[in-house]
């Protein structure tokens, strides 16, 4: 059994894309490893929040990850800014890390555009605090999707460069989970492009507290094609292939007996069909959601255990650490 560390930004309603891509995943997980689910607040900050919503999608994003079947009691939810070490290590690995490996982080430089001479340092140094996360709980394992291969890459880069820097094996090299069906759900207006929080048309995703009516017409008017029959082909059939990708992850199938089912149905019969599979599948979720956020205190209580128990995991890894680097205690 290895140990999992994994999170989502709270930055905005949790979308269809979060919830297939990772968070139903992650469930499945609490049986096989010891489990530390995380919202990175820190990493939220790296461009600007309300303070206001931020303390809201916070909330938020612990009462999805319970509604969507994550134990408190099997793992660990926490928000990342309750335990210290995330910042204290993130700056120890910062400065054992060269410029040139942030250099070539892809990322920083989509993100930071033309503009990256006004970008803030946290965007620049994301990947260390990424780092931080993942080796200040000695994580064995990480599931990721295709855009952070290159981060956690990086993340295994730093534990060998500390490691031989003071001679010791204090970090494990975490390895990828690579997650299955449905790991990268595209947009609704563009199935070129992933699904974002930070899309301006709101039809772009179906947000998991979008009510039923709203999830159908999104559904309804999600791009389609001219040509015939329902067939699953990424490159020249993106829309296509994008909806029956989610379609064959919320009736629990795999996508070649989805597409053989809805091979001769129409875009129009096929969305239909689409609309009623999320609906029974997200209905459940939301209304856990919203039960769970119209108690407070309890989600608080929750999030202030979890950062505990984070704490403890945590405390003597980064004690251990700062006995290498040299550092007095006192």
């Amino acid at each position: 059994m290895g140990r999992v560390l994994s999170g989502v930004q709270p930055t905005g309603s949790l979308h269809l894309g979060n919830y297939l891509g990772a968070i139903r995943h992650w469930v499945d997980m609490q049986s096989l490893h010891e489990c530390l689910y995380c919202i990175v607040d820190l990493h939220a900050i790296t461009v600007p929040q309300d303070p206001v919503k931020l303390r809201e999608n916070t909330r938020m994003a612990a009462a999805v990850y319970m509604a969507a079947g994550i134990d408190p009691d099997k793992s660990v939810i926490f928000h990342q800014s309750a335990v210290s070490m995330h910042a204290e290590l993130g700056w120890i690995l910062g400065c054992n890390t060269p410029l040139g490996w942030l250099n070539r982080m892809t990322q920083f430089k989509e993100k930071a555009g033309k503009h990256k001479d006004n970008a803030v340092l946290g965007l620049y140094g994301y990947p260390v605090l990424m780092a931080a996360d993942i080796l200040g709980y000695k994580a064995t394992h990480v599931p990721v999707g295709e855009d952070q291969k290159q981060h956690l890459e990086l993340a295994r880069d730093i534990a060998g460069a500390f490691n031989r820097a003071y001679d010791s094996e204090v970090f494990p090299l975490p390895e990828p989970l690579i997650l299955g069906e449905a790991t990268r759900v595209m947009s609704l207006r563009d199935g070129t492009k992933k699904m974002s929080k930070s899309d301006e048309s709101d039809y772009s995703r179906i947000n998991l507290d979008d009510d039923n009516d709203t999830i159908a017409a999104k559904v309804r008017k999600a791009k389609s094609d001219m040509v015939e029959g329902m067939s699953y082909d990424p490159i020249n059939r993106p829309e296509a292939a994008n909806l029956l990708g989610i379609y064959a992850a919320v009736t629990n199938q795999d996508i070649k007996t989805a597409t053989a089912q809805c091979a001769q149905m129409n875009f129009s019969t096929f969305k239909e069909n689409l609309c009623e599979a999320l609906i029974n599948h997200l209905s459940p979720i939301r209304e856990r959601m919203r039960a769970l956020l119209n108690d407070q205190a309890y989600l608080d209580k929750l999030l202030r255990e979890g950062a505990e128990k984070a704490n403890l995991i945590a405390q003597p890894i980064l004690q251990e650490v700062k006995d290498k680097v040299g550092f007095l205690s006192v």
